[in-house]
């Protein structure tokens, strides 16, 4: 008797699982998902004291997975995504960064990338990111990066509206000398749609979970 996959999801805020678990109920039916959430991690990156501990914790969640069955993991936050590689190497499954599929796409788009962050914390991971991704198609994109004040606590808070507002204020901003516009963390892509904009607006969670399904279509059987 075969087992159904399963893909565990690790969270750093509680914001994205129901968007996360929208998408992958959509793109990924016959997987049961599992979801691991540190809402501390963002927090401590700010703090050279705690940001050693995070690498750790990560690891110790994803291994958590691997124990519960897991056959892949999926890091929802732009901030650990650098994480992915060591740590696969330690727990013996494929990890995927929610934001690579964005980043390909993002290349493939235009020579003039802008991202948007709430968090600072997200912005260099997400602007190195794209610079590989960028490296390994033979392109050298012009990318700038901008932390939008006030959106993170706001949607911490719960107060999603003024988020959408601040972040779609921002995203027009950009465009106006971009040819494309990544949003570096999956909690932003609510606000995508408010935006008016002529350039394509990125986002990670739909396009990430994409390429998560085009991994688990790839992997053996279960016994």
């Amino acid at each position: 008797m075969s087992h159904p996959t399963r893909i565990a999801l690790l969270h750093t805020g509680a914001v994205v699982i129901p968007m996360a678990a929208e998408y992958v109920k959509r793109e990924l039916p016959d997987v049961t998902p599992i979801n691991y959430l540190d809402d501390r991690i963002v927090a401590d990156l700010g703090d050279p004291e705690t940001a050693r501990s995070v690498p750790g914790r990560v690891g110790e969640l994803a291994r958590a997975a691997v124990d519960a069955g897991a056959d892949a993991i999926l890091l929802t936050c732009s901030s650990i995504s650098e994480l992915a590689a060591d740590t696969a190497e330690k727990v013996g499954v494929p990890i995927l960064r929610i934001d690579e599929a964005m980043a390909d796409e993002a290349v493939a788009t235009g020579d003039r990338i802008a991202v948007l962050a709430t968090l600072a914390t997200t912005c260099g991971p997400t602007t190195r990111l794209i610079e590989e991704r960028a490296k390994r198609a033979g392109r050298t994109p012009a990318i700038t990066s901008v932390v939008v004040d006030g959106a993170f606590e706001a949607v911490s808070s719960g107060d999603r509206p003024t988020h959408d507002r601040l972040v779609a204020a921002a995203i027009e901003r950009a465009a106006a000398n971009a040819d494309v516009v990544v949003l570096a963390q999956a909690s932003m892509a609510s606000a995508a749609k408010a935006a008016e904009v002529d350039v394509p607006v990125l986002t990670s969670l739909e396009s990430g979970v994409r390429r998560m399904r085009s991994l688990v279509e790839s992997l053996p059987a279960r016994a």
